[in-house]
């Protein structure tokens, strides 16, 4: 079999006669029309518990839309494409249109994962990205991750302001030209995830309110406005069907669940896992991860396979910028001994309280759990985007330090994520960028810059007005990383740097991670840490680095170095020495 699809009980799909049926769940609608360009306007057929249906004789490429009032006609909310943007008519998409050329492929085991984090709309679309696949292959990567793509209003956007989130957004390409991209990865061996967004809508081209506004429940507030219902069967089913799809019609290896913390039935996450192992075929390795910011570790053990770890990033960014702001105020009193506690057993709070909470206990027990329950990163879309200029690490620390830290994260057993440009040192920002126009623009612009107001940097209007405007479209090209040179450097010398750690990783340590444990984790100094692990093969993995100026005393070591940072630490790192803005990994075989 060569052509896969999902058979939505819900939307377009369409025939073997060649007709289409057409499915909604309108509630508050007494009645409902379907109007396809070119044919006459069609009642549809209510059913038990506020659906319609109608079969309708059109076609693959067929425009339509739902009269849902006599003044209000919407897309369809579970459209396989649209024509014209959010607010325009739906297309019917033929799934079986895109013959894979590599439909055999499983997938990988999720042990053997490292995430690439990337915008697909700054990488050239889902053609562009495709073109940049062998590199992301030839440097060790085994999985990119696709930032949110679900059809958002405007060419611009991160993806999280999504409102039909069946259709790729078109500004990236058409669905072939997605399924084209996946198939490319996995004939390199490569995994595609996506990011899914079920936790809000965007706020603009969101018609669910006008024909089913029990989708929302003002007693589940949310950052967007009344929560999704998930009490709801209809509004569980509706989303568990967007993963199936994800999976099966376009074979995504994996989907990372974003901000799940802001769903208010968490039940709801473990019905989903069920649902996906059940349904997928057997044969193939697919891959759930979370990003929880309540530190939510009893999902990992009901289907998922691993969770954002916040913790780790917050630590070690205390550590190489000295920021103590915000969130990271709550790392700010040991740095190292919170990341000693992130190497160990996951996550650093675990049920502690949270300052920045204001004392509200924050987490569960997540040390029984392997280190490959945990993707660490030192960067990605939310810790670069999220601050007022869209630094990176490579503005804001010196190169020694983020060398020693991208060692520790590309060598420690837990599976590393890369964010777009980290891997040639990109300097270039990537900031906040939206395309929305006239009162929304000017909302989200000054949103924004309100945000700032409580950081002693941004106090004054003056201030607070150079905070790039979100809306311009010099914003989203000034986040564009391009392509690393060839004839830098100071790009090529970063490179080296990754594809010879993640040679490193995947000869040494990926095959010996099943049933890798901590053996222990220390804070040796107020910027230093040594941690062990014992891999499945018995072998002893250490890891000791120091990201402070001066030296730092760690112990002895034992092992044979497979990596050291520069020639001190390689001398000394064994004797117990650890030079400034250094790491040292090493492998002790098997004792017998």
């Amino acid at each position: 079999m060569n052509r896969f699809s999902h058979a939505l009980p819900f939307g377009a799909s369409l025939q073997p006669d060649g007709s289409t049926r057409f499915r909604l769940w309108a509630p508050d609608c007494e009645s409902v029309g379907l109007e396809v360009d070119g044919l006459p306007a069609i009642a549809m057929q209510p059913e038990a518990g506020g659906w319609f249906s109608i079969v309708a004789p059109c076609a693959a490429s067929a425009h339509y839309r739902y009269r849902v009032r006599p003044d209000l006609a919407v897309p369809d909310p579970a459209a396989r494409a649209q024509a014209d943007d959010v607010h325009g008519a739906s297309v019917v998409v033929d799934p079986h249109g895109y013959v894979w050329q590599h439909a055999d492929w499983c997938g990988r085991p999720w042990h053997e994962t490292v995430l690439y984090e990337t915008h697909v709309g700054l990488m050239g679309g889902f053609t562009g990205l495709a073109k940049r696949l062998p590199a992301l292959a030839a440097l060790g990567v085994t999985a990119v991750e696709l930032m949110p793509i679900a059809d958002f209003p405007g060419d611009r956007n991160w993806g999280y302001d999504g409102v039909l989130p069946f259709a790729p957004d078109a500004a990236y390409g058409t669905p072939d030209e997605l399924k084209a991209l996946i198939d490319t990865a996995h004939g390199l061996g490569v995994m595609v995830f996506l990011d899914v967004v079920y936790n809000h809508f965007g706020p603009d081209g969101n018609y669910l309110n006008a024909y089913a506004s029990r989708f929302f429940s003002a007693d589940k507030p949310t950052p967007w406005g009344a929560g999704i219902d998930f009490r709801l069967p209809e509004v569980r089913w509706f989303f568990i069907e967007n993963a199936l799809y994800w999976l099966q019609e376009y074979r995504f290896d994996g989907l990372r669940l974003d901000a799940v913390h802001m769903i208010a039935e968490p039940d709801w996450l473990d019905e989903l896992a069920r649902s996906v192992r059940g349904a997928i075929e057997p044969h193939r390795h697919i891959h759930l991860v979370l990003e929880h910011d309540g530190n939510a570790a009893g999902h990992l053990t009901r289907g998922f396979d691993a969770q954002w770890n916040d913790d780790g990033h917050h630590a070690l960014h205390v550590l190489l910028t000295q920021e103590r702001g915000g969130y990271y105020a709550d790392y700010a009193d040991a740095p190292a001994k919170h990341v000693a506690r992130c190497l160990a057993e996951g996550f650093s709070y675990q049920g502690e309280p949270s300052a920045y909470r204001g004392g509200e206990a924050r987490g569960e027990p997540s040390a029984h759990l392997p280190p490959t329950s945990f993707v660490l990163f030192l960067q990605n879309h939310d810790q670069i985007g999220n601050r007022a200029f869209g630094e990176r690490l490579t503005t804001l620390c010196r190169p020694e330090a983020l060398r020693a830290a991208t060692a520790l994260l590309l060598l420690s057993p837990q599976i590393p994520l890369v964010f777009m440009g980290e891997e040639w040192g990109c300097t270039k920002p990537f900031l906040y960028f939206t395309s929305y126009t006239d009162a929304l623009a000017e909302a989200v612009r000054e949103g924004r810059r309100r945000e700032f107001a409580r950081f002693p940097a941004f106090e004054s209007p003056e201030e607070r007005s150079r905070i790039p405007d979100p809306n311009a479209p010099s914003t989203y090209r000034a986040s564009d990383p391009q392509a690393p040179s060839a004839a830098s450097s100071h790009d090529q010398g970063w490179l080296a740097l990754y594809r010879g750690l993640l040679a490193i990783r995947h000869k040494a340590i990926v095959p010996h991670l099943p049933g890798a444990q901590a053996l222990e984790a220390l804070a040796v100094d107020d910027a230093a840490v040594r941690a062990s692990w014992r891999l499945g093969n018995a072998a002893a993995l250490t890891i000791a680095f120091n990201l402070a100026a001066g030296p730092a005393n760690c112990g002895p070591l034992q092992g044979e170095v497979v990596f050291a940072t520069d020639d001190d630490a390689r001398r000394l790192g064994p004797h117990g020495t650890l030079p400034p803005f250094s790491l040292i990994a090493l492998l002790a075989a098997p004792s017998s």
